[in-house]
C-alpha cells in the first residue's frame, strides 16, 4: 500500500512516515509533486539487490533451508605446466 504524506505531514509526524513504510512505499510531496520515497530498509534492499553475504544469509538459523549451489568455475583453472 502507498502512503502520500505532505512534507508539513512529515515534519510533524516521522514516527508515522516510519509506521506506514512498513505496509510499502511512502511518498513525500513538496509544494504537491512528489520529492522523496521513504522505503523500509527490507524493501529499499530487495529494491537495490543488497542482501547479506552469501556467508551472512548462511548464518541465520533459517539458511538451512536455503539452497545453494555454487556454479562450477569451468576454464577458471588450467593445469600446470611442469616441463
Amino acid at each position: 500500500m502507498i502512503t502520500t504524506l505532505t512534507s508539513r505531514e512529515f515534519n510533524q509526524d516521522a514516527s508515522r512516515a516510519k509506521k506506514a513504510a512498513e505496509d510499502g512505499p511512502v511518498i513525500i510531496t513538496d509544494r504537491g509533486r512528489p520529492a522523496h520515497v521513504l522505503l523500509s530498509i527490507e524493501a529499499y534492499q530487495r529494491l537495490t539487490g543488497e542482501g547479506g553475504s552469501i556467508v551472512d544469509l548462511l548464518a541465520m538459523p533459517e539458511g538451512a533451508e536455503v539452497a545453494f549451489e555454487p556454479p562450477r568455475a569451468d576454464g577458471l583453472s588450467r593445469p600446470a605446466d611442469l616441463s
